[in-house]
């Protein structure tokens, strides 16, 4: 099944002078601004909109998508512009609905163990307003991602291991659809049997089924205490198959990142660290005093068993968010590393018990290709990143970067993987989807069509 991409230009010009009466100095052609709300975190090309529209309420979201939907004029969500597979790109132009004014906590209920946003808060900013409820949100994808846009991509990172990703803790979205109907998809119970999961549906869907205005979430107690520190061992299987095994052991981990020799080396370049250069995990442990304690021990113990010559850790804030500044650097350490290249950062997940197997037949390539990549991962569940460090006006270069990207993705799924652990499908992996998901695609097709008989939300992505 096929959407229409023949975008009619009159009825976008049409839609963006009615935009234009509707929202005054809210509008703006400003090529600078344009550009700004394209993807501009990846190597893909910037395809900027016609137009960008500052929301400022769900009324304000309404208003423009029930003009566009009118015209038939494309609509891209915007939140902080961190996602990195070109969900933000307009490639058939229209507008950009920014969403970064749309940042209030609505509500807290700390009985529940709930919040109520506004999805242009980002992550920091809604955890830096719980401090005083002795709440905190978990999902830490590393980049301060606002939540709708986090939401939109089904995000995840270094705490999934204990917390889930976004699609555990949304509990109900408030959602602007193609027609500009706005829609509740749950009430703010943490279960429930009535209809369709709609919040599900929406979660993950980048933009391309509706416009979340709203989001309900679950959120936890601040841990009363916080273990972390670092171990190297002498193989990137060794430390995988520790991760298994204090997984395994019922321990309740609640970070745990594999960084290669090359992340390591960035990072101490980078971030002025003194780490040996060797594969590395950094963890982390949340519960009580004694808990930690238990808990950091019975892990000293396993990578023990696994090679590693020693596991110190430490309760001292200061020295744990310096380590975990550093590797939320990791993107940046490696564009530092090879001054003059692009970083392509690519993504896969696999079931944790073919995670070793599959990060060492991916250094294998890159040693074989001779391409320069670290490689960090949540590897608590299963999922790491690739950094490819590219020279990009090497076309011999370039082009060993995609056949290793399509290798990587062909691993993962042999393994029963997925093309994406957390980035999601947005422009560069449609073609994996369909190898992945085989004929279900062709469900996902038919549900964006009746959503979005008009094609006008993020038209371009997951291939539609």
């Amino acid at each position: 099944m096929n959407h229409d991409t023949n975008f009619d230009r009159a009825g976008i010009d049409t839609a963006l002078s009615v935009l234009q009466q509707r929202f005054g100095d809210r509008f703006t052609r400003n090529e600078g601004i344009r550009r700004e709300h394209g993807h501009n975190v990846s190597m893909l090309y910037n395809q900027p909109p016609d137009a960008v529209v500052f929301a400022e309420s769900t009324a304000d979201v309404a208003d423009a998508v029930k003009i566009c939907a009118a015209h038939r004029c494309p609509v891209v969500a915007f939140g902080a512009g961190s996602s990195i597979e070109g969900q933000l790109n307009a490639p058939f132009g229209g507008v950009s609905i920014d969403l970064s004014r749309m940042n209030q906590v609505l509500a807290v209920s700390p009985g529940d163990m709930t919040v109520t946003v506004q999805p242009g808060i980002t992550r920091e900013a809604l955890n830096a307003y719980l401090r005083d409820t002795g709440l905190f949100f978990p999902i830490d994808p590393g980049a301060n991602a606002s939540i709708g846009g986090m939401a939109s991509t089904r995000a995840s990172g270094t705490t999934a291991v204990r917390y889930g990703t976004m699609k555990d803790v949304v509990l109900a979205a408030e959602a602007v659809m193609a027609d500009g109907r706005t829609i509740r998809t749950a009430r703010r119970a943490k279960k429930s049997s009535a209809g369709y999961d709609l919040t599900r549906l929406l979660v993950g869907a980048e933009g391309t089924l509706g416009i979340m205005t709203e989001l309900t979430l679950r959120v936890f107690g601040i841990p009363e205490m916080i273990s972390g520190g670092v171990c190297t061992f002498p193989s990137v299987r060794a430390a995988c198959e520790a991760v298994m095994a204090t997984i395994q052991a019922g321990i309740p981990i609640a970070r745990c990142e594999l960084l290669d020799e090359n992340q390591i080396r960035a990072c101490n370049a980078y971030s002025k660290l003194s780490l040996e250069e060797q594969p590395t995990l950094c963890v982390e442990f949340h519960g009580s005093p004694s808990s930690v304690a238990e808990q950091s021990e019975l892990f000293g113990e396993i990578a023990l068993e696994y090679g590693s010559p020693s596991f110190e850790w430490s309760t001292d804030p200061d020295r744990r968010n310096k380590l975990w500044r550093a590797r939320h650097d990791g993107y940046w350490a490696a564009v530092a590393l090879r001054p003059g290249c692009e970083v392509y950062s690519t993504d896969v997940c696999v079931p944790i018990s073919r995670l070793a197997e599959c990060v060492e037949e991916t250094q294998k390539d890159l040693a074989d290709m001779g391409l320069f990549a670290p490689i960090l991962g949540h590897v608590g569940d299963g999922n790491f990143h690739v950094l490819l460090s590219l020279d990009t006006a090497n076309a011999a270069e370039m082009k060993r970067s995609e056949e290793f990207s399509a290798r990587l993705v062909e691993r993962a799924l042999s393994m029963d993987g997925t093309c994406t652990g957390e980035h999601g499908i947005g422009q560069r992996k449609p073609k994996y989807l369909r190898k992945e998901m085989g004929d279900a695609v062709d469900f996902m097709q038919s549900i964006k069509a009746a959503l979005d008989p008009q094609n006008i939300l993020n038209p371009g992505k997951y291939g539609f």
